[in-house]
């Protein structure tokens, strides 16, 4: 079996027992302003397991495509990615521990026929202190499937991670308890940590043992299945939503919930049996392509193609999801995973067009499960492929900078200058410090930290006076002109997609200026579609009007914002339209007209000026009323 059919045997695996297959979620979560990106199977689940109805019922089951940017530096390694896909299924309030436990161990030693005797598993070995008991039924559900194979599976406890580096393990032993740091969820940690009216409860993991990778004391003294050496690998984790935290303690939820998420890299390692993610079918493409490109073999770097395949899949599903290259947020991590693709690339020869070398790959591997990939394919290159060129420009001129400011030890105010002056990246100029050996001032935080600052304060002071919202006057044009820089960033979305966020505006008597994140020049076609769709709204007479919300209650309901921008407990959301009619919703300081009527006075239309590009990945329109 390759990754590709077990994805779809354990979906198989899941229908045939009763649940609903539902489609992924995107990589940005769309309703979770606390997280950058989607970073487990159940994320998008929490409204649900936390009480709410699903639509699709009790028993469901995916496989979810997550993003977690802040592994970006232990890939390199036979196991760590930023991308993976977590298959899931869920009971919410339906079946508990027997038929989960049961199920997966079907599944893995049945349907992907994995050897029993390769795999140990660890439950929660209870918090006293908090009043949370030690899960011995899920020890002794174990106990029986491992029996119903033959094989008798001992107890151990061993506490924490730290623990089990001291104890080891001992033959016979299969089962562990670990506390609560290894195996216990809440949104807030371990019980103690957990505030009255949160829920929570054990979990149960499941390792795989590759016998012939051999412990590496570096990780600690003994092996156990916790162990970061690369020997065990978790491939799966149930967890149990039992307790619900009150004043005075735990208490049963009247409706436990299952949560199960396993890797499928992971699974597909086990299953191909050497150990390493990077084998599988789903990124041995990936490799194998860097391989063409630099005429190296895997083994001369396997280092440099790890970090290129899972930056470039990364970075390919990241632009699906609407996310562009730039300085903030998302975009930030977007950039960081292409540039740091290439500077690895660089490493092994690649001097050109990686992006283009290894993207095909990456589609066609997942084009199976996701088509849309296929059919957006050379657009999501060509961003790509577009961040890629204008990195190497920068990073030839960085280098040569770096070798003229640059000594030993390397100084905070020399990091700050290459950042600031000739736009050389931190984080690569740590890396680049690393390759040349070259070790860091003890002080080079603070002393780059304190520039920053500096600069920051400069830049406070050069804007002084300017107005807010990037409105420069009170008046009836612009408060005519700030009306239809809202209609027209929804019209910009319904044609252009969902990817597209504000990303800075300025308006004056005569005109409104518009920046937006999209990869492309905009076609004749969609300019008049966005001019149409303008023009419908303000021959609606729709009613515009401001509310002021919760931050978060805002962000739940919709309201568009800057990208970037930080709020307060509390925002400003104007609304054109009413109820099911509502067509803006929209967090701005204002002011506005109080109909989109008043946009139209003395037979004006809106009419795009020019459209153009800003910087990468960001377009510029001006418009009017005319």
């Amino acid at each position: 079996m390759n990754a590709q059919t077990i994805r779809q045997a354990f979906l198989d695996f899941y229908a045939a027992r009763g649940h609903a297959i539902i489609g992924r979620s995107s990589l940005v979560p769309k309703d979770d302003p606390t997280t950058l990106f989607t970073g487990s199977g159940m994320q998008p689940l929490l409204p649900y397991l936390l009480g709410a109805e699903h639509p699709q019922g009790r028993r469901l089951a995916n496989s979810q495509t997550c993003l977690r940017a802040e592994d970006i530096y232990e890939v390199g390694d036979n196991r760590h990615t930023t991308f993976f896909e977590m298959l899931g299924n869920w009971s919410l309030g339906d079946y508990f521990k027997k038929e989960q436990l049961g199920w997966f161990f079907e599944f893995l030693t049945g349907s992907l026929g994995l050897e029993p005797s390769r795999l140990y598993v660890s439950v929660f070995a209870g918090d006293r202190q908090a009043g949370v008991e030690r899960d011995e039924e899920s020890a002794d559900i174990w106990q029986e499937l491992f029996a119903k194979q033959g094989i008798r599976a001992a107890t151990a406890l061993i506490g924490s991670a730290a623990d089990g580096y001291k104890r080891g393990m001992k033959p016979g032993e299969r089962i562990f308890y670990y506390d609560a740091s290894k195996n216990w969820w809440s949104r807030s940690g371990v019980p103690s940590a957990m505030p009255a009216g949160e829920p929570g409860g054990p979990d149960s993991e499941v390792f795989y043992e590759f016998e012939h990778i051999r412990h590496d004391p570096a990780f600690g003294e003994h092996c156990h299945p916790n162990c970061d050496c690369g020997r065990f690998v978790e491939i799966g984790n149930s967890v149990f939503m039992t307790y619900l935290k009150t004043d005075s303690g735990f208490t049963k939820l009247p409706k436990p919930n299952v949560d199960f998420g396993g890797g499928l890299e992971r699974l597909a390692a086990a299953v191909e049996g050497s150990g390493d993610v990077f084998k599988i079918s789903l990124l041995w493409p990936l490799i194998q392509s860097v391989e063409k490109l630099s005429g190296r073999s895997y083994g001369d770097d396997p280092k440099s193609m790890r970090v290129i395949a899972d930056h470039a899949r990364g970075a390919l599903f990241l632009a699906l999801d609407g996310v562009l290259p730039g300085n903030k947020e998302q975009g930030y991590v977007l950039r960081r995973l292409i540039r740091r693709a290439v500077r690895f690339g660089l490493e092994l020869g690649i001097e050109q067009s990686l992006m283009a070398g290894v993207l095909p790959a990456a589609v066609e591997a997942y084009a199976g499960a996701y088509p849309e990939l296929k059919a957006r394919q050379q657009a999501l290159t060509e961003a790509l492929q577009k961040e890629e060129k204008t990195f190497r420009q920068t990073l030839k001129a960085g280098i040569r900078h770096f070798e003229k400011e640059v000594s030993d030890p390397v100084g905070g105010e020399a990091l700050f200058k290459l950042y600031d002056t000739y736009g050389f990246p931190l984080e690569l100029s740590l890396e680049e410090a690393g390759r040349r050996q070259l070790s860091l001032a003890p002080d080079w935080r603070q002393k780059f930290d304190a520039a920053m600052l500096e600069q920051r304060e400069r830049s406070r002071t050069a804007t002084r006076g300017q107005f807010k919202g990037g409105l420069e006057g009170q008046g009836d044009t612009h408060k005519k002109y700030h009306t239809a820089t809202h209609l027209m960033y929804k019209a910009l979305r319904l044609v252009l997609g969902d990817h597209v966020v504000q990303r800075g505006s300025n308006i004056t008597e005569e005109r409104l200026r518009f920046d937006f994140s999209h990869h492309q020049k905009l076609t004749p076609e969609q300019i008049r579609q966005v001019e149409t769709i303008v023009n419908q709204q303000i021959d609606r007479d729709l009613p515009v009007s401001c509310r002021e919300y919760p931050t978060d209650q805002a962000v739940k309901m919709g309201a568009l914002g800057a990208f970037g921008d930080k709020y307060g407990p509390s925002v400003r959301v104007y609304q054109i339209g009413d109820g099911d009619d509502r067509f803006s919703f929209e967090i701005c300081g204002g002011p506005h007209v109080d109909r989109t009527s008043r946009l139209g006075e003395g037979g004006k239309r809106f009419k795009i000026l020019k459209e153009e590009a800003s910087s990468a990945g960001v377009r510029r329109i001006k418009a009017a009323l005319v």
